[in-house]
This record gives structure tokens, C-alpha cells and sequence, in this order.
């Protein structure tokens, strides 16, 4: 009878410890799966370098956005917005959300997105004081290296 629960203990614990790896290798494969590709969405051969006054910027996982205004040579407003990367990443290289306030000065490129709209992913932000931060790390970004 001892021997009977011995082996019944076995290989419970046997499945418990299948289970939970199968559980942590699902958990990592999820976030792999939700990421999408630079080539997805955006068209490496239409670059973007646009000026403008930011009307919002959004730090949020697992890419932040930002908002901004630019004014057209006839005076037209279209408002652009450009994904960046994560707040974390950004963070990193010296660029806090307190440096994108509505009506801070930004100059942005990167690339269009392929949807035609006002879209698009930002490789490099430049604040009205020179400094410049890298604002995308995708890897199969053109000039990516």
C-alpha cells in the first residue's frame, strides 16, 4: 500500500511539473506572437521628417505614441502621430514624457505607415535644445544594424 501512494506521489508531481512548464513556455510565447514586424506596418521606403508642436504624448506598454501638429506651407494643421518605442526603452536613453508636453517643439523621423493616414514609426526625436534621442528599436528597421 505504501508503495502505491509512493508512485501515486511520483507522478502527480510528475504532471504538476509538466504543467507548469508547459504554462511558462505558453506565457512567453504570447508576447513573441502580439509583437508585429517594422515591415508589418510601415513602409521602409517612404521616410518621414516632419516639424511640429506636440499635442500628446502617450507612455504606455508596449509601444508609446506621440501626438503632434504640423503646419503645412498653406497653413493646414494635420495632426501626425508617431509610435515609439517602449517607455522603459525610452527612458533609457534620457528621454522622460516631461520632455513631450503639449506645446514643446519636436522634430520627428522614421517612416510612413502603410495605411495612408498621418502614421508612423519614429527612429529619432529631436528636442528644440539639440538633444536627440533614438525613439525606435525595431530590428528589421531600414538602417537597422
Amino acid at each position: 500500500m505504501q508503495q502505491r501512494q509512493h508512485s501515486l506521489w511520483n507522478r502527480t508531481c510528475k504532471y504538476v511539473a509538466i504543467g507548469v512548464v508547459s504554462l511558462g513556455f505558453l506565457a512567453t510565447a504570447v508576447p513573441a506572437l502580439a509583437h508585429h514586424a517594422f515591415a508589418a506596418e510601415y513602409d521602409g521606403d517612404k521616410p518621414l521628417d516632419l516639424s511640429g508642436v506636440v499635442t500628446k504624448a502617450r507612455w504606455v506598454n508596449p509601444h508609446s505614441w506621440l501626438y503632434f501638429d504640423v503646419t503645412a506651407a498653406d497653413g493646414t494643421v494635420t495632426n501626425w502621430g508617431v509610435e515609439l518605442a517602449a517607455p522603459n526603452a525610452l527612458n533609457s536613453k534620457g528621454l522622460a514624457k516631461a520632455d513631450l508636453v503639449p506645446g514643446a517643439q519636436v522634430h520627428v523621423k522614421g517612416f510612413l505607415s502603410k495605411n495612408g493616414g498621418a502614421f508612423g514609426y519614429a527612429v529619432s526625436v529631436t528636442l528644440p535644445d539639440g538633444r536627440s534621442f533614438q525613439t525606435g528599436g525595431a530590428p528589421n528597421t531600414p538602417g537597422a544594424g
